[in-house]
């Protein structure tokens, strides 16, 4: 969201570069529905690519026809789903395939379709600017590159903030949000990768770095890496509930 909104010029320039490497005629990107600014801000910036003709028919003088359509859905959950969000790109009712065939062979109007998050795509130019030695050497075997991570809660300036991957929990909280309310004492617990995940309890939070496979040996995941803090005034069992109420609506059954 915060890509879309700031700086939109970077994602296209990330889905030219995915469709030229994939050899690729059309770019699809889905919005969903409460994302006005976000669509707003993506329409200009698409405009603008085209009359400077870095889309369209020879984009970037390259030979290459590539064309980027943007998608407006209706704020449904379950079409974070490939194949769900696929079914909504082509009119229908916005609910998950069977799988197989995946969508890598029969995908968006029947047509072979590789289907990616903002972020992953977003991130392709800078990469190749810098180099892969250059977005490797961030974070550790395994778990390198940079993240975009979403921190909300209980915390003093929840923010979304751009970090190497492998960063200490406690220091990304303590460094880019001014620490928990209340101080680091007041903690209770954080949910890591956002709400689909497993809560991790404060005496695990001291140590466990933000990357997949320390979050995997802590019994949780890093997700979407929205990272959800709780303080000593939550009702953990009612915050679940809740969680679990928004499954059960949005996704459970479809």
């Amino acid at each position: 969201r915060e890509i879309m909104r700031h700086d939109p010029h970077k994602l296209l320039e990330g889905c030219l570069i995915a469709g030229t490497a994939m050899r690729a005629r059309a770019c699809y990107i889905y919005i969903r529905g409460e994302y006005v600014n976000e669509r707003l801000a993506l329409m200009k910036a698409r405009d603008e690519a085209y009359a400077a003709g870095y889309l369209g028919k020879n984009a970037c003088g390259s030979g290459i026809d590539f064309d980027i359509n943007i998608h407006y859905g209706a704020g449904a959950y379950v079409c974070g789903e490939e194949t769900a969000l696929i079914e909504s790109l082509e009119g229908k009712q916005g609910k998950p395939r069977l799988k197989p065939p995946f969508p890598a062979g029969v995908g968006l109007y029947g047509c072979p379709t590789t289907v990616t998050n903002v972020e992953t795509v977003a991130v392709a130019p800078t990469i190749l600017r810098r180099g892969a030695d250059w977005f490797a050497s961030f974070g550790r075997k395994n778990n390198a590159g940079t993240k975009l991570f979403c921190i909300s809660g209980h915390v003093n300036k929840p923010c979304t903030v751009e970090e190497e991957m492998s960063i200490p929990l406690k220091d990304l909280i303590e460094k880019h949000c001014g620490g928990v309310r209340g101080g680091w004492d007041n903690l209770l617990a954080i949910i890591p990768g956002g709400s689909s995940v497993p809560l991790i309890p404060k005496s695990v939070c001291e140590e466990v770095l933000m990357d997949f496979d320390s979050l995997k040996s802590a019994q949780s995941g890093l997700g979407t890496a929205a990272v959800i803090v709780m303080d000593k005034s939550t009702d953990v069992v009612d915050a679940i509930a809740r969680l679990s109420y928004f499954y059960k609506h949005e996704s459970c059954g479809q």
